[in-house]
């Protein structure tokens, strides 16, 4: 059984301040995946002693930015999705195992009166092209941020939020372009129908408090690993980031 865990830290250097080294220690996890590192080359040194670790930086300084931690040294890393123009914010790193591949996301978000929802449905649609590409060879694990709820289950206000980033129709139908080419989203997998999950929370308005959140962090994999899959997770109880981690057992 594997241990995958995937966490929008929002700043890992806050999140470190908050708890991030307990957590990662206590889960033990054989790939632990972040988002929204923002972080430079040599701003921090994360003592893994256990993990090789992976870096994808964002050209703009405290910007976006990925992080695999794994135990297990992978046959070959690679970081981006080999298309210049979408490279440039460190948001995908993906990982090759034996059995599988590791993706990690963080997919840009749509923004304040969806200024950049136009470049969001290029990157979705190259995005998707890139894990089909993976996929000839072998499944595919993907996790991160997805910047989107998929469903009005996934998000506590969904009637208010119709228009807003992360919940406009344009991005759903992205979200169920990705399930109708063949991937699983994991969490709904086992809990189709559990009301009230979320991954993050605004810092306004109390939300984390009275759980008005949304469910905007996935794992997602190949449908042929779907008998692999044994549960998924949501650590609603960590604190540390607006967002929670979540997580996947799997056999492999």
């Amino acid at each position: 059984m594997k241990k995958l865990i995937s966490w929008n830290v929002n700043g890992l250097r806050a999140c470190m301040g908050k708890g991030f080294a307990e957590f990662f220690a206590a889960e033990d996890a054989d790939i632990f995946c972040i988002q929204e590192s923002k972080l430079q080359a040599g701003q921090i040194d994360l003592d893994l002693p256990d993990y090789h670790q992976y870096w994808n930086y964002a050209e703009k300084k405290g910007y976006s930015g990925t992080a695999i931690f794994c135990k297990e040294e992978p046959l070959s890393v690679s970081y981006g999705i080999n298309i210049e123009k979408h490279d440039h914010e460190g948001r995908v790193i993906t990982l090759e195992f034996d059995q599988f591949y590791m993706v990690t996301v963080y997919t840009p978000n749509s923004q304040d009166e969806l200024r950049r929802l136009d470049y969001r449905m290029e990157w979705e649609d190259d995005f998707l092209a890139y894990l089909k590409t993976l996929e000839q060879t072998k499944p595919v694990i993907v996790c991160g941020d997805l910047n989107v709820a998929h469903k009005e289950i996934d998000l506590k206000n969904p009637k208010t939020n119709r228009t807003n980033a992360g919940f406009t129709d344009e991005e759903r139908a992205k979200f169920t372009a990705l399930m109708e080419a063949g991937f699983i989203d994991s969490f709904r997998h086992f809990y189709p129908d559990l009301e009230g999950a979320y991954s993050w929370w605004s810092y306004r308005f109390h939300a984390r408090e009275k759980n008005a959140g949304w469910r905007i962090d996935y794992f997602l994999t190949s449908a042929s690993l779907k008998d692999s899959l044994k549960d998924a997770l949501i650590y609603k109880d960590v604190l540390g980031s607006d967002h929670c981690p979540v997580g996947l057992l799997i056999e492999l």
